[in-house]
C-alpha cells in the first residue's frame, strides 16, 4: 500500500479512537506508534499528499484535547514529526504554538518544556539542510515572534522550578543563531526579570548544578544570555537589556530593604556589599559602556543609548562613591563627545541630574550640577558661533532656553549655587542673542521662551517661599 494510503488509514483510525476512547491515551499512542512502524526505514516524506495526512494525524490530538500537555505525554508524537520535511515541521510547530495561545495552556515544568521545544525545534534552530535565507522576511519575523510570545507564557509559581524553566529555555534559544536571537533573547530576559521581582532578598550558594532561585543566580544567567547578543550586530538591543537588568536589580534591592526604619541608601549599599551584588550591577553598566564604545557607531543610536544610560544611572542609588564617580565621569565624558554640538549640549545638561536626586539621602552635589549647566552653556555658545560662520546668522536660541529651564528646575530644588542672579543673567543673554539674530525668528523658540517667562511670573504670584525665591527675577 502506498505511504499516503497507509497514513490516511491511520488518520481515520486515530479520529475514531479519539471519539470512542478519548480518555485512553495509550490507545492514541498505539495508533501513532503503528504509523511510525509503517514509516520506519523511510527518509523524510517528500510526497505532499502524505505530508498533509501526517499533519492531520498530528493535529487531531491537539484539536481533541485542546491541551498540548496531553500531546506531550504521547511518546510516539515526536517520532511521527520526525518524518516531516523541514518546511512542514515549521508549519506543525506553528500549529502547536497557536494551540497553546488559543487555549492559554500553562506548561509549568522544565521536563514538559524540554519536550515542547523538541517538537518546535524547527522554529528555534537551523535544521539540517534548512535554508532560512530562502524564507520570506515577514514570515520569519512572524515565526520568531510566535516563539517569543510562547516564552512569555511559561510560568510556575515555584521559584526553583521557574529557574529550571528559564535554564531550559536558555539552552534551546541560544542555539538559534544570529537571526533568531534578537527576537527570542528579550523574551527570556524579561521572563527572568519577572522572577527577580518575585524574589524577596533571597541569596545563597550558587555553586553546583542544583541551586536555589536567587537574584544573584538569575543575573548570572541574564549576563550570559545578553552576552550572546554581542556576537551578532545588535549592540543597541544588548545595551537596552543590560540597563534594564541593572534597573530591575536596583528595584529588587529596594523591595527587600525599604521597610527598614534606618537609612534606605545605607541599607542598600550594605546589602550590596554583604551579598556581593553591587559588582553585579556595576558589571551590567560596564558591559553597556563597552557596547557603546565598540559597537554603536551611528550618531542617532549613540544619542538614544546615552540618554538611556543617563536615565538608568540616575535611578541607581546602590553604588559606592568610587563606583558612581567612575560611571558618572564616563557618562559626562561621552556626552561631550557626541558628533553634533546641539546633541552634546542636551546630553551634558541631562547629566546634571546625575548629581542631584530627590531620594532620601540621595546625591546632592550642587557644584557639579552647576558645572554641567555651565558646560552646556559653553557648548550652546559654540553652536551659535558655528551657525554664524556657516549660515551668516547666530541661529536659534532654543538651546539657551532649554538650559534656562534646567536652571529653573534646580533653582526650585534649592541648590544654593543656582541663584536668581544667575537666572537673570541667562534671561538677559537670551534676549541679547535674539536681538543680534538678523535672520527670521524661530516661532517654536519664541513660544518656548514666552512660556518660560510666563511660568516665572506665575511662580511669583503663588506667594510663599516659592514666590519669594522668584521675586528678584525680572521676566518682563
Amino acid at each position: 500500500m502506498p505511504v499516503v494510503g497507509a497514513v490516511t488509514l491511520y488518520v481515520s483510525l486515530l479520529t475514531f479512537t479519539l471519539r470512542v476512547h478519548p480518555d485512553r491515551l495509550d490507545y492514541v499512542d498505539q495508533v501513532l506508534g503503528a504509523c511510525v512502524k509503517k514509516l520506519s526505514g523511510k527518509e523524510k516524506l517528500e510526497d505532499s499528499r502524505a505530508t498533509k495526512q501526517i499533519v492531520a494525524l498530528l493535529s487531531a490530538p491537539l484539536e481533541k484535547y485542546s491541551n498540548i500537555v496531553t500531546a506531550l505525554e504521547l511518546s510516539n508524537y515526536p517520532r511521527v514529526m520526525d518524518y516531516l520535511d523541514n518546511a512542514t515541521t515549521k508549519v506543525m510547530a506553528l500549529v502547536i504554538i497557536q494551540s497553546i495561545m488559543k487555549n492559554t495552556t500553562c506548561i509549568s515544568t522544565s521536563d514538559k518544556i524540554e519536550a515542547l521545544f523538541d517538537l518546535i525545534k524547527g522554529l528555534i534552530k537551523d535544521m539540517d539542510g534548512a535554508q532560512d535565507d530562502e524564507l520570506d522576511e515577514e514570515d520569519f519575523k512572524e515565526e520568531q515572534n510566535s516563539v517569543a510570545r510562547l516564552i512569555h507564557m511559561l510560568h510556575n509559581d515555584d521559584h526553583d522550578e521557574m529557574l529550571k524553566i528559564l535554564c531550559t529555555v536558555q539552552k534551546h534559544i541560544l542555539q538559534g543563531g544570529p537571526k533568531r536571537l534578537p527576537f527570542t533573547v528579550p523574551s527570556l530576559v524579561f521572563s527572568a526579570l519577572k522572577l527577580v521581582r518575585r524574589l524577596q532578598g533571597q541569596d545563597g550558594d550558587v555553586t553546583g548544578e542544583e541551586v536555589p532561585a536567587t537574584p544573584k543566580k538569575i543575573f548570572q544567567i541574564l549576563h550570559q544570555t545578553i552576552e550572546a547578543l554581542q556576537c551578532i550586530p545588535c549592540p543597541e538591543l544588548s545595551l537596552r537589556l543590560y540597563l534594564q537588568c541593572a534597573e530591575v536589580f536596583l528595584a529588587q534591592l529596594i523591595d527587600s530593604f525599604y521597610t527598614s526604619s534606618y537609612c534606605v541608601t545605607a541599607f542598600l549599599i550594605q546589602a550590596a556589599n554583604d551579598c556581593d551584588l553591587e559588582p553585579v550591577a556595576y558589571e551590567f553598566f560596564t558591559q553597556a559602556f563597552i557596547l557603546y564604545e565598540e559597537e554603536i557607531a551611528d550618531s542617532k543610536a549613540q544619542i538614544t543609548a546615552l540618554h538611556l544610560i543617563i536615565g538608568t544611572l540616575q535611578r541607581m542609588n546602590i553604588f559606592g562613591v568610587e563606583n558612581r564617580d567612575t560611571l558618572t565621569h564616563k557618562t559626562t565624558g561621552y556626552s561631550a563627545k557626541l558628533l553634533k554640538k546641539p546633541d552634546q549640549c542636551r546630553a551634558v545638561y541631562a547629566c546634571s541630574h546625575l548629581f542631584w536626586t530627590d531620594d532620601q539621602d540621595g546625591i546632592m552635589d550642587g557644584e557639579r550640577v552647576l558645572l554641567c549647566l555651565k558646560r552646556a552653556l559653553r557648548i550652546a555658545n559654540a553652536a551659535q558661533q558655528m551657525a554664524n560662520v556657516s549660515k551668516g546668522s547666530s541661529g536659534s536660541v532654543i538651546l539657551f532656553i532649554e538650559i534656562l529651564n534646567k536652571y529653573l528646575y534646580f533653582f526650585e530644588k534649592g541648590i544654593p549655587q543656582i541663584t536668581n542672579t544667575v537666572i537673570q543673567d541667562l534671561i538677559e543673554l537670551i534676549r541679547t542673542e535674539k536681538q543680534n539674530d538678523s535672520s527670521a525668528s524661530d516661532p517654536s523658540a519664541e513660544a518656548f521662551f514666552a512660556s518660560t517667562l510666563r511660568y516665572i511670573e506665575f511662580q511669583k504670584q503663588k506667594g510663599g517661599s516659592i514666590g519669594e525665591k522668584y521675586e528678584q527675577i525680572k521676566a518682563s
